[in-house]
């Protein structure tokens, strides 16, 4: 509802002030840019109304050189058509080039070419400029808060399918049983997709949001907390495929020994509770809260690799009494070990450090001018203090 009455709001406001500057009686061009200027970042706003602006001048300046030339015929049309999107692709309008085609037809199609054409431009840089200012003055709202949730949402998506996961190791699984887990940790991709589009709206509005202080960290906590649960999303479909392999194997008895399988329904468990855990770690805005879970994280983390290390001995009797499909044993394992170590504390705390170092470096390689002014003036400012008695 917020979006819809501030993009209602920036058209009508630029259609008011095109009125009042442009010749045409109707200026239609101004409020169809502001409101595809507009967008739910400032962000987007700011580049998607320059791909925008460029986009819709390229399209007139092509229709003023064929109108100098042609009118409009079917072969005009078609040749206005060909090179409106052969030039589209080369003045960096990204996913607008078909706006290029569009801006270029519509003014080959108006009588006073001359005269409306350069109207046109200026109800386009009116859009522009009023859905752009519109952002700038009522700042859009930071989508972290909904990206928070789809990441929590889907952790506890994988939270339940690691406890049926484990409930199920302790008993007899039938195959059609494990062949519907397989198929569920396969919709995660599904939904890992959703949710890393979400999170992509909430980096763009952090981005240049004077609301926000320290977006960058906010970026990259999120970022990175959703690659390891990805990570581990991938690692659960492959366990899926392992047991699906065991119960094939072992249509008319349980897949692990009694004993076998309530440690593994133990190391399950705590894998369960650590994944939510580590959602609730990336996600929380409180430090409290952030603390709290991080401190169950790691305890369901200890757990769970001491419940490994007695599954893995039982295993390895289990496997020196019946060496029967021990390959997928030592495989299971490894994708235990695989989604501890992507929700380990301390690894998290390393890829956090690595994010912040290569944005560091690639900032200061992508403006070196500004990066050599700020170190003279902070040699120059240390310089003077040195001086001073």
């Amino acid at each position: 509802m917020v979006q819809t009455v501030r993009s209602t709001l920036a058209a009508v406001i630029s259609y008011v002030v095109a009125l009042w500057l442009s010749s045409e009686p109707a200026p239609l061009t101004a409020p169809l840019t502001a409101l595809l200027v507009v967008q739910v970042t400032l962000y987007a706003t700011l580049t998607t109304g320059i791909r925008r602006v460029n986009s819709v001048v390229a399209g007139v300046l092509i229709a003023i050189g064929f109108s100098s030339l042609v009118g409009l015929t079917w072969w005009s049309l078609g040749s206005i058509i060909l090179a409106s999107l052969v030039i589209g692709r080369f003045v960096r309008v990204g996913e607008f080039v078909p706006e290029v085609a569009i801006s270029a037809m519509l003014v080959l199609g108006v009588t006073r070419v001359a005269e409306t054409s350069w109207d046109r431009v200026l109800e386009t840089l009116i859009g522009a400029v009023v859905g752009l200012l519109f952002n700038i003055l009522f700042v859009p709202p930071v989508w972290v808060q909904p990206a928070g949730e789809a990441i929590e949402d889907l952790a506890r998506r994988m939270r339940r399918l690691l406890q049926d996961i484990g409930d199920e190791a302790s008993g007899h699984t039938p195959v059609d049983r494990a062949v519907a887990r397989l198929h569920e940790a396969r919709r995660l991709d599904h939904d890992i997709v959703e949710v890393d589009a979400s999170l992509r709206q909430a980096e763009d509005s952090l981005r240049l949001n004077p609301r926000v202080k320290e977006g960058l960290l906010y970026r990259v906590v999120l970022r990175t907390g959703l690659d390891a649960l990805e990570v581990s999303a991938v690692v659960l479909r492959v366990i899926c495929r392992t047991l699906t392999d065991l119960a094939k194997a072992r249509r008319d008895e349980p897949l692990f020994d009694p004993e076998v399988g309530e440690a593994l329904r133990e190391v399950f468990t705590h894998l369960a509770q650590a994944v939510e855990n580590f959602a609730v770690v990336i996600t929380s805005q409180v430090q409290a809260n952030a603390e709290d879970a991080e401190d169950r994280l790691t305890t369901e983390l200890t757990a769970g690799r001491a419940g490994r290390d007695r599954a893995a001995e039982l295993l390895l009797r289990q496997v020196l009494g019946h060496p029967r499909q021990w390959q997928l044993h030592g495989a299971l394992l490894t994708e235990v070990d695989r989604i501890l170590d992507e929700l380990d504390v301390e690894e998290r705390s390393r890829r956090l450090t690595e994010h912040l170092d290569r944005h560091a470096r690639e900032q200061h390689n992508r403006h070196p001018l500004l990066n050599a002014v700020k170190q003279r003036l902070r040699a120059s400012h240390y310089g003077r203090r040195s001086t001073q008695p």
